[in-house]
């Protein structure tokens, strides 16, 4: 029996999937993945990313019904964090790290009580040095704020998967150690969208963490 896959967070996991033919996952990790697992085990798994570009915490759990629960899928894998730094900085409109916390709780209870067969993995998010990234004259602890926050992130998505007993994805330390081989603009366009290298790191993680489901 086919099993669904599902692919869930913001602009990195969207990466310009289109909305009219569903089997295009657009050019990022989730589409490295349905390439390879596609190729190794045709037919067996059915693909979807719903990924949407600029979304925060709050934005995943408000789509939570369409866009989780009613697709009833067997495994998933949850990216979130980085817009809710970002927005923050750039237009004061994140989620500070508590309320982040707290709806991620909510979000994986109510996925939980609705999908009880439903597998999750969860990405902790980064960042790299980059021209969305570094300080400018407007806000010249650009960069400190972005490390910082993104850093809180991360940690509490390390909480939330300790806490549910679901296999983590720590990407600050792996693109940390891939910037000591190429400049981070290498592996990050603008120090948040990971370019096809860098998805491929994603995609190498996630294929890993994806045999301990």
């Amino acid at each position: 029996m086919c099993k669904t896959i599902l692919f869930q967070g913001d602009s990195i996991t969207d990466c310009y999937r289109s909305r009219q033919d569903l089997s295009c996952m657009g050019n990022g990790y989730a589409h490295f993945v349905k390439a390879t697992l596609g190729a190794q085990y045709p037919g067996e798994y059915q693909f979807i990313n719903r990924g949407e570009s600029g979304n925060r915490i709050v934005d995943l759990y408000a789509r939570i019904k369409s866009d989780f629960i009613n697709l009833q899928p067997d495994y998933a894998s949850i990216y979130i964090g980085v817009n809710d730094a970002w927005h923050e900085i750039s237009s004061q409109n994140g989620v500070d790290t508590p309320k982040f916390e707290k709806i991620y709780h909510m979000l994986i209870d109510e996925i939980q009580a609705a999908c009880p067969h439903t597998k999750i993995m969860i990405l902790a998010p980064f960042v790299l040095h980059g021209p969305a990234t570094e300080n400018t004259p407007e806000i010249p602890n650009r960069w400190e704020r972005f490390q910082a926050d993104v850093a809180e992130k991360a940690e509490v998505a390390k909480r939330i998967a300790e806490t549910y007993g679901f296999p983590l994805i720590q990407l600050q330390p792996v693109f940390d150690e891939a910037c000591k081989k190429a400049p981070p603009t290498y592996w990050a366009y603008d120090g948040v969208h990971p370019t096809p290298c860098g998805h491929e790191l994603i995609k190498n993680l996630w294929l890993e963490t994806f045999q301990k489901l």
